[in-house]
Order: structure tokens, then C-alpha cells, then sequence
């Protein structure tokens, strides 16, 4: 079998929004949903499904996770656990996919895809299940998702009858590229209980390299 190539974008088109996102959880007080710990950038939607994208060497990086209702493909320890076929996630993979699979393993935490970026295309074992990996709704894979959970997150933590910010602003907030300060974000969030320090510097740790 040969792998799969993926259209999804590069790791670093997904910077921005990822940061951004990163920025308005973390100015609400929910950082540890969505942050940049070098040289892991993880997102979860608070209800188990989850997705880390590992940077490596050379411009390459691994994405992978699960979700917990609709991954249907079962790797390792998963497929013991749930008492289902396995799906070998890194078939035919290059070695340098493996050690962010090891890291998860060792974490004890359940697998449903791994997707392998060589520098200029995306990849992925062949296999004919779903893997769950739309339905994590990874925020940082265009604009218009970023700018839906941004607003979402500012739903759900204003108070009733706060206000919400435009769509250009948080575009604004993206287009820096984790180049966020607090002034920036302050303009954006609803009220002066979010913490906007608190919130670039979430921003500003998707910049180590």
C-alpha cells in the first residue's frame, strides 16, 4: 500500500489562526485548550476529542489525534482496549513519524489518526474508515472555522447582552501571525475581566521556532 496525500495546509498558514485562537481562550481563561508548548501546538474542543500538531526537523511536522465519537479506525492499544480491528495508522510510514506516536502512546491517550508532513505535502495511511479527523473541527484549517470559534469562545464566556467584535478584528487578530499584543486583543475581547496579557502571550509562543 502507498500512502495517501492529503490536501490540508501547511503548518505554518495554520500559525495565525491557530495563534489567534489560542490568544482569545487563553484572555477567558481557558488557555490549556488551545496552546503552543515548543514544539507542540495543541487544540482540543473540551469534550475529549482532541489534535497535536509536532514540529520537527528539516520543515516537517506530524499531526494526530482522536475523536472520541467518530474516529473509527482503532491503533495499538485502542483496539485492545475498545475490542476492535486495528487500523495500522503508520503503514508504510517513514520512521520520523513515529516518536510524537510514541509520546501519545506513552501518555496513555488513544489514537485515530497521524498525518505526516515531509515539508511540502501531507500524508497519511491507506485505509477506507473514518478517522475522525473532520470531525475534531480543527479551527486552524481556514479562516472562516478560526473565526467562528474565536466568536463562539466570546459567546460563550460574555455575559448576557455583552457584545461581540466584528469579523474584522478578528481577522485583524489573525492576519499578525502570533505576533499578538495586548492592545490588540484588549480591542477585541468583551470586557475588562479577560486577561489580554495573558492572552498574547499565549499568542506569541506559537513564534518559537
Amino acid at each position: 500500500m502507498a500512502l495517501v496525500q492529503l490536501t490540508l495546509p501547511d503548518p505554518m498558514a495554520m500559525r495565525g489562526r491557530w495563534a489567534a485562537l489560542a490568544a482569545v481562550q487563553a484572555a477567558s481563561g481557558h488557555g490549556e485548550r488551545c496552546r503552543a508548548l515548543w514544539p507542540l501546538w495543541h487544540y482540543d474542543d473540551g469534550h475529549g476529542s482532541w489534535a497535536d500538531l509536532h514540529h520537527l526537523d528539516e520543515g516537517r511536522a506530524v499531526l494526530l489525534g482522536q475523536d472520541r465519537n467518530d474516529s473509527e479506525t482503532f491503533y495499538a492499544e485502542a483496539a485492545d482496549f475498545f475490542e476492535e480491528r486495528e487500523t495500522d495508522l503508520l503503514a508504510d510510514a517513514p520512521e520520523w513519524w513515529e516518536p510524537p506516536v510514541r509520546r501519545v502512546r506513552d501518555a496513555e491517550l488513544f489514537l485515530g489518526f497521524v498525518y505526516g508532513f515531509d515539508g511540502g505535502t501531507w500524508h497519511r495511511a491507506e485505509y477506507d474508515l473514518d478517522d475522525g479527523f473532520a470531525s475534531v473541527g480543527l479551527p486552524a484549517l481556514s479562516t472562516d472555522r478560526t473565526r467562528e470559534a474565536i466568536l463562539g469562545t466570546v459567546r460563550h464566556v460574555s455575559h448576557p447582552g455583552g457584545g461581540e467584535p466584528s469579523h474584522e478584528s478578528v481577522d485583524a487578530l489573525t492576519a499578525v501571525d502570533g505576533e499578538v499584543d495586548a492592545g490588540l486583543l484588549a480591542a477585541l475581547v468583551p470586557s475588562a475581566d479577560w486577561d489580554a496579557e495573558a492572552g498574547a502571550a499565549a499568542a506569541r509562543a506559537f513564534l518559537a521556532a
